[in-house]
């Protein structure tokens, strides 16, 4: 799908010479292991670099000159995916051959690496005002969450299952870490992002692979680098927690975390991805079909899978007064599947929904960078085939092993504080 050479020791560059789009995409994404502290300074840094730099001062100017280059779009942002945090910086730009002026993406490119290596410092260091102003707009985005009640309730349920590790971590950090941000220990975040970051360099359009190499090899000057280890990130807790939080709100919010051996890269991985479809991962899954249609006990509800960190989240908004009755009948669906309890048209409707999400995520170059970038570390050559084949392959019975492995860890349920007797009562 895409061809790669290591650049520098730790930096690779990916290159997809493809006809299917008119525009030619560049992704590049700095990876270091997760941890509060990087996680806030990163967040605020893709912040700072994404508005400003040491050619363009004002984010006005620097959007200007994106508008000049036939519409340009250039951003930075921060994410996490399994135990690393990523910065990540995306273009999109039109590709010379359709303009008379074919000298567009020398300049993007030149662009490219003034927001990378020529950031907006004064005195050496970034700039304070605009250190304290990107700051106060990542608090804002940390405290977001709790105004979205589902989101605060997941983030709530992985805190109690998993604290302290990657699936409980914020991309985004803490409040109090972002404070603790200065301009002086955001500069030393940025030399080391530039320095020490895994690096991955995507380049995906119609473009002549061995030119595009060489100009970016010349101005992307990455040194070597040497992997960083990840920190002893703390065990899974093992006992069954029920917690009941309660706040100013009228609907619940109803999250049971379980864990699972199986991750994203072990064998049995699409096994589990057929599992979550049929057990609650679509509308037409036995959660959704149970809880919601059938039972009416809930205003959503689904299940996802979390493979990086082996964890199944069931999720719904219900009624305080139906909260026993959910969690009973949520619980019935899974004992349902150990039982074989799956039919032919929820097991075809599943893989079919997996391959045309697939598919679906291939019609975009972003998709097919980021699906690349996922599956590359498996050893082998992605291809939608060969997963369609793994999904067929998948039978009744692999789906009852898949739920016996399953262990409810956690009940998390918001409500308001009128809301009646807990589920434990």
């Amino acid at each position: 799908m895409f061809s790669t050479i290591e650049i520098a020791k730790g930096v690779s560059l990916h290159i997809r010479q493809s006809t299917q789009f008119k525009t030619v995409n560049f992704s590049i994404k700095w990876r270091k292991p997760l941890t509060v502290k990087d996680a806030a300074e990163r967040s605020v840094l893709s912040n700072v670099m994404q508005h400003s730099n040491g050619k363009f001062k004002k984010s006005a100017e620097f959007r200007s000159y994106l508008d000049d280059l036939y519409g340009t779009v250039m951003y930075f942002d921060a994410s996490k995916r399994a135990n690393d945090h990523t910065v990540v910086l995306n273009v999109e730009t039109v590709n010379d051959q359709y303009l008379a002026d074919n000298k567009v993406l020398d300049d993007v490119i030149d662009l490219i690496q003034t927001a990378i290596f020529n950031p907006n410092f004064e005195n050496d260091q970034f700039v304070s005002s605009i250190v304290e102003r990107e700051k106060e707009m990542v608090i804002q985005r940390i405290q977001s969450i709790f105004d979205d009640k589902t989101r605060y309730a997941h983030q709530r349920l992985t805190q109690i299952i998993r604290p302290n590790h990657p699936a409980s971590i914020s991309a985004n950090g803490s409040i109090d870490e972002v404070k603790n941000i200065t301009p002086e220990s955001l500069t030393k975040a940025y030399h080391s992002m530039i320095n020490e970051d895994k690096i991955d360099i995507y380049v995906l359009g119609d473009v002549d692979e061995k030119a595009i190499q060489e100009k970016l090899v010349n101005a992307l000057t990455f040194k070597d680098r040497e992997p960083i280890p990840y920190p002893d990130y703390p065990e899974s807790k093992a006992e069954k927690e029920y917690t009941n939080e309660k706040q100013d709100m009228n609907q619940g919010k109803l999250h049971m975390g379980y864990s699972t051996p199986v991750k994203f890269g072990d064998d049995d991985y699409p096994k589990m991805q057929i599992f979550n479809g049929v057990f609650g991962g679509y509308a037409h899954s036995k959660i959704f079909m149970n809880v919601r249609e059938r039972e009416s006990l809930a205003y959503y509800a689904s299940s996802s899978y979390s493979s990086h960190y082996g964890l199944v989240y069931v999720v719904s908004g219900i009624e305080p007064a139906n909260e026993k009755k959910a969690i009973d009948v949520i619980e019935e669906q899974l004992d349902a599947m150990k039982n074989g309890e799956i039919s032919d048209l929820e097991m075809n409707q599943t893989k079919a929904m997996l391959g045309n999400q697939l598919k679906e995520a291939l019609d975009s170059a972003r998709g097919q960078i980021d699906i690349f970038d996922q599956y590359k570390d498996l050893g082998e050559e992605f291809s939608i085939d060969t997963w369609k084949e793994r999904w067929k392959n998948v039978t009744k019975e692999d789906l009852q092993e898949m739920a016996s492995q399953l262990k409810l860890e956690a009940v998390y349920f918001l409500s308001g504080k009128e809301s009646g007797q807990d589920a434990n009562n």
